[in-house]
């Protein structure tokens, strides 16, 4: 009996997509073939249509009449005003979870950035950025409203390939973490002002590393 090879998902060949563009390996001006990509995938092109939606939400291709797709220069100014944005949605999540967040809550933060202080310390980059999102999305649902963690969920979804690549940059591991000891410590001891400012700093400080990175 033959085995069946899990299907490449829309967010799989996203992420790689993402990558290779934020890495030089595509250029701006590219155009993405939706035939060529399904083909080098080995999926329809269902999947490679959706991940190019993806891509476009986060300003990284341009799609154009006729079903063109093309490589794009990210625009400074957008991806400022996102990362704004971004660091008012995650101070506010911050703030109420340091105010809403259960007892068990708290301890899975705590026992969650005690974990990755391991994967800083292997120097895993990969490990790390799975564990960051499992991070941020506690504080998202901490906040304990709804309607605020989709909003956010949905902007990061927007910044995702640039605060992914950010982790490229020389010591960000050690320095995102120590950013998150701070906000988990203002958390657990309940006080939202001082979670929602180290929040905002760390967005701030994102930001900075994936300029660092685009820039080097």
């Amino acid at each position: 009996m033959l085995k069946t090879l899990p299907r490449t998902s829309a967010e799989d060949i996203r992420r790689q997509l993402s990558e290779r563009i934020l890495g030089g390996g595509l250029a701006p001006g590219t155009v993405l073939d939706e035939t060529q990509l399904a083909a080098e995938f080995a999926v329809s092109r269902t999947p490679i249509r959706e991940a190019l939606k993806q891509l476009a939400a986060s300003g990284l291709v341009e799609q154009r009449p006729h079903s063109r797709t093309i490589v794009a220069k990210p625009d400074g100014e957008a991806l400022t005003g996102m990362f704004e944005l971004m660091g008012h949605l995650e101070a506010l999540c911050a703030g109420l979870s340091a105010e809403r967040m259960t007892n068990a809550e708290r301890r899975a933060l705590d026992d969650l950035h005690a974990e990755m202080a391991g994967v800083v310390s292997d120097g895993d980059r990969l490990a790390y950025i799975g564990f960051n999102e499992l991070f941020h999305n506690a504080v998202y649902s901490g906040s304990h409203n709804s309607y605020l963690e989709e909003v956010t969920r949905s902007t990061r979804q927007r910044l995702q390939p640039f605060r992914r690549a950010q982790f490229a940059t020389l010591g960000r591991l050690a320095r995102s973490h120590a950013e998150h000891g701070l906000i988990v410590e203002a958390i657990l001891r309940g006080n939202g002002g001082e979670a929602q400012a180290h929040m905002r700093a760390h967005i701030m400080l994102v930001e900075d590393a994936w300029n660092e990175f685009a820039g080097g």
